[in-house]
């Protein structure tokens, strides 16, 4: 009872400024969730921490929002054929044993170390992720883009061939994403890691959506696509457990669901009309803006523990004005590139259309 009265204490206080500026995060975090399948939680975290609320408060409520924004954004790009239900579900269920471990890890960190640490940990574990996946993303869509044939093919990566031509027998699973059998030791601990991570930083496609693509050997757009019905199950069993310790801020869910559900809907619909290393190009630039917002926040906490030097209270002040600004860039950016894509991606198609009627007639 004193630990959940430790973390209402902690909740902010919302006034019509913050509500608005959590109603545009939802929206762009929906608009890069519909459009890249992550969950877009790789925003919603940090944009939540710069406006006051703590680490792992941000991730509770964040994962609160997340599984049904998910279902919704799931279901929505079912529709267009793009989601492997099976392989969603059988990720799903070693993911949530991942969120489960992982949640149990935050709430000791919290215990020990106190809200700094528990920023700390949140933080730093963004700006790594962050850093790995992020650079990769955005090299592998310059490849393609280099290649000249964004419009070609995926190819499988060799990875991919090699966990694919592996026969373990009475563990082989068929996937239709994939179009092969792939053992379930290899998918277990994918999932769990994608679970671990989610329960950390609230973002587990970070490691599901590549994985999907990169070990597995999943189209982009199917990868994207499947990761919602993952988040839906990880959401849901991580919500639960971090609702019992009282860390989840119910109003700060809803009203990025509210703004979520605007743009999730957009996103799914852009996924249609764009080529596929756009989608990496997006998950890519938005990854390293956000790095940048939370690395310059790591000083902050380091200082707080009593790590490092004490910090001035005018350069903390400072660090995180220009933190709070970077994240704003991220999110204005991120719904820039995702809406323009969509709008090339739409006025290209018409053109197509058009130019396709005139042969007929002719």
């Amino acid at each position: 009872m004193h630990d959940i009265a430790n973390a209402a204490a902690n909740f902010i206080n919302l006034d019509t400024a913050n509500i608005i500026y959590l109603f545009l995060v939802g929206f762009v975090g929906g608009l890069v969730s519909g459009f890249i399948g992550s969950g877009g939680a790789f925003v919603l975290t940090p944009a939540m921490m710069s406006m006051g609320v703590p680490g792992l408060v941000a991730v509770a409520s964040n994962m609160c929002h997340k599984f049904p924004k998910a279902l919704i954004g799931a279901l929505k790009r079912a529709k267009y054929g793009q989601v492997d239900v099976k392989l969603g579900i059988v990720l799903g269920i070693s993911a949530e044993a991942g969120v489960l471990y992982g949640a149990h890890i935050q709430e000791g960190i919290k215990k020990s170390f106190g809200e700094a640490g528990s920023n700390l940990y949140v933080s730093t574990a963004f700006v790594i992720i962050l850093a790995i996946v992020g650079g990769f993303v955005l090299l592998d869509a310059w490849k393609t883009y280099k290649s000249g044939n964004s419009n070609a093919e995926e190819k499988v990566t060799k990875l991919a061939k090699w966990v694919q031509s592996i026969n373990i027998p009475g563990t082989m699973v068929y996937f239709k994403s994939i179009n092969a059998k792939v053992s379930v030791l290899f998918t277990i601990p994918l999932g769990f890691a994608t679970g671990m991570l989610a329960a950390t930083i609230a973002v587990g496609g970070f490691v599901g959506v590549p994985s999907m693509i990169y070990v597995l050997g999943a189209p982009s757009l199917m990868a994207s696509a499947t990761e919602l019905v993952i988040a839906f199950v990880m959401g849901l069993g991580g919500s639960f457990k971090y609702a019992l310790s009282g860390l989840v801020d119910i109003r700060l869910a809803m009203i990025i669901l509210a703004g979520s559900l605007f743009g999730i809907q957009l996103g799914a619909i852009g996924t249609t009309y764009v080529k596929p290393f756009m989608i990496k190009v997006v998950m890519g630039s938005i990854m390293v803006t956000v790095l940048f917002s939370r690395a310059l926040m790591v000083p902050v906490y380091m200082s707080q523990l009593g790590l490092i030097t004490e910090i001035a209270a005018d350069t903390t002040k400072m660090l995180k004005s220009v933190s709070y600004g970077i994240m704003i860039f991220a999110l204005a950016m991120g719904a820039f590139i995702v809406l323009k894509a969509m709008w090339q991606g739409r006025r290209e198609q018409r053109l197509a259309a058009q130019e396709a009627l005139g042969h007929s007639k002719v």
